[in-house]
């Protein structure tokens, strides 16, 4: 049967992979409230439909920090991407290569930064600031050299969420499959992430954008505080995210912040989104309350676990093209002409 959307592909994926790396990819904090609510959010908007606009020459092409993609959306980090594949995240990279948008590598890789350099693909790299500062340093000197051209600061992990579904099956890396940064394989999520500070501040964000020479957009940002606080410690950027609801389970959903943050920055630097796109529509809805574009996750990962770097390239043109669809229907050229009066609330909660 042929795989149409992303949840045909999360269908496959659920069935093909392991009990373990299943719950790992597809699960959240504590009881998963969050979670949910990322994907539900996008119901509680709907899209404004324009007619009798030229829509001929229509694109989804836009501009992220400069760089020009394909699409509004770009692939998130997502750790430990062998496990789910052998293809792994060499694979994700050139699924993203060949759709013309830009990946961004986990700090839990089970690939180099020089390995997806060697894809050709645009590249940024999430970082985890380590207690062990020189591990840091070394990561972020990889990524430099290898030309990624932007630093993703997730800032929202200075303990790790209580991820339940690990518990329960007692998920652990293979032994045969080595976390780049840390060297090694055989452990669990949990250590992994007891490597990574819990002493993060403000001036560390100062620190890594000096460090890297780079743009540095800080990820996991939810409230109009922290976004303005982004912007007086230099941010080029910022993600609201709530680590796709595997952090600390009951903050709201990415897309109800959103508006929050995005009115806080006021166009001094970007807001991207990640969590719960699932649909092309949902990333036009993004855009319309104040994104310049959004990570993606989950989607292409259940494209990897299906048919490796095939799988990944499919669901991200399935995305483009819905995006496209999108666009088209709400009377929008372009990302960039979408605005605010292109959604509104539902005016009552689907049955």
């Amino acid at each position: 049967m042929e795989l149409l959307n992303v949840w045909d592909y999360e269908r496959v994926a659920a069935e093909r992979l392991e009990a373990g790396a299943h719950g790992y990819y597809a699960g959240g904090a504590g009881d998963e409230l969050t979670l949910r609510d990322n994907v539900a959010a996008f119901q509680r908007w709907q899209l404004r439909q324009r007619v009798l606009i030229d829509v001929s020459d229509a694109t989804t092409a836009t501009t992220v920090l400069g760089h020009e993609l394909s699409m509004p959306l770009l692939v998130a980090p997502v750790a430990f991407q062998r496990v789910a594949h052998p293809d792994g995240e060499v694979g994700m990279a050139r699924a993203a290569h060949a759709a013309g948008t830009a990946m961004c590598l986990s700090t839990l890789a089970t690939a180099t930064p020089a390995e997806i350099a060697e894809t050709g693909v645009q590249r940024w790299f999430q970082l985890y600031v380590f207690r062990d500062e020189q591990m840091t340093v070394e990561l972020i000197a990889r990524a430099r050299d290898a030309g990624f051209t932007a630093i993703l600061l997730t800032v929202d992990a200075p303990v790790v969420g209580r991820r339940e579904r690990d518990f329960r099956t007692g998920f652990t890396i293979p032994p045969e499959i080595t976390v780049a940064s840390l060297g090694q394989g055989g452990v669990t999520p949990a250590e992994a992430f007891a490597q990574v500070s819990d002493s993060l501040s403000w001036r560390d964000l100062e620190s890594v954008a000096a460090q890297a020479g780079l743009p540095v957009l800080v990820k996991g940002v939810l409230t109009a505080e922290d976004a303005r606080l982004a912007c007086e410690h230099g941010a080029a950027g910022v993600v609201v995210s709530n680590h796709g609801g595997r952090q600390l389970d009951g903050v709201s959903a990415t897309l109800d912040a959103l508006p929050e943050v995005a009115e806080a920055v006021d166009g001094r630097i970007e807001v991207l989104l990640d969590g719960g796109v699932r649909r092309g529509g949902d990333v036009v809805k993004a855009l319309a309350l104040g994104a310049n574009a959004v990570l993606a996750g989950r989607a292409p990962l259940w494209g990897l676990a299906v048919d490796g770097e095939a799988g990944a390239r499919r669901v991200l043109e399935l995305l483009r093209d819905e995006i496209l669809v999108a666009l088209k229907l709400t009377g929008c050229t372009s990302p960039a002409a979408v605005t605010r009066d292109r959604v509104q609330c539902r005016a009552a909660p689907l049955p």
